[in-house]
């Protein structure tokens, strides 16, 4: 199961979905379909982040700042909204306004109510990926050492670990491990 698949299991699960509808008005379905539509342009939008040294630098950044382990559903009640909405806008940039304006149309909500939605699963979104990186490596396949912080280092050995059985033709940008990554996640 890829992680976008968990995310939007864990997101759209009942606690969260009530939880996210009593802030913001909207009804269950507005706020599952949301949510639905949202992770993929999200984490996709990370991907594309990535390809830049800078931007990889940044995701890596982000990544080590974001390490809560509560359920999901727990950090989406307890997210701090203003901090996920810079996240949001680290990861869409100048399409901001436009892709709250599609996900509203999308959803049925005001872009106000897709603005808290993603704010407060924009945390939980980012927690997410790096408890992905912190898994147990599985046989022989490399280790990652996050004793130190996440580095490029920990990014490739997490890259190849996820990529150790694919041949090298179906290995995703080979040359920039942390899309690779990325693009594993995605499924």
């Amino acid at each position: 199961m890829s992680l976008l698949t968990e995310l939007v299991g864990a997101m759209t699960a009942q606690a969260p979905v009530n939880d996210l509808s009593k802030k913001t008005g909207g009804s269950n379905a507005q706020i599952s379909s949301l949510i639905s539509a949202a992770l993929p342009l999200l984490m996709q939008s990370m991907t594309n982040n990535a390809s830049s040294p800078a931007g990889a630098a940044s995701l890596l950044g982000a990544l080590a700042q974001h390490t809560n382990t509560a359920p999901v559903a727990q950090q989406i009640s307890n997210a701090d909204v203003i901090d996920g909405g810079k996240i949001i806008g680290h990861i869409l940039g100048n399409n901001s306004a436009s892709v709250m304006n599609s996900l509203a149309a999308q959803s049925g909500l005001n872009t106000n109510q897709v603005s808290s939605v993603l704010g407060s699963i924009a945390p939980a979104l980012m927690s997410s990926m790096s408890a992905a990186t912190l898994q147990k490596p599985k046989q022989n396949k490399p280790g990652v050492d996050l004793s130190d912080g996440l580095d490029l280092k920990d990014i490739i050995g997490i890259y190849s670990a996820l990529n150790s059985n694919k041949p090298q033709q179906q290995t995703q940008s080979a040359s920039n491990p942390l899309l690779g990554l990325l693009g594993s996640f995605l499924g």
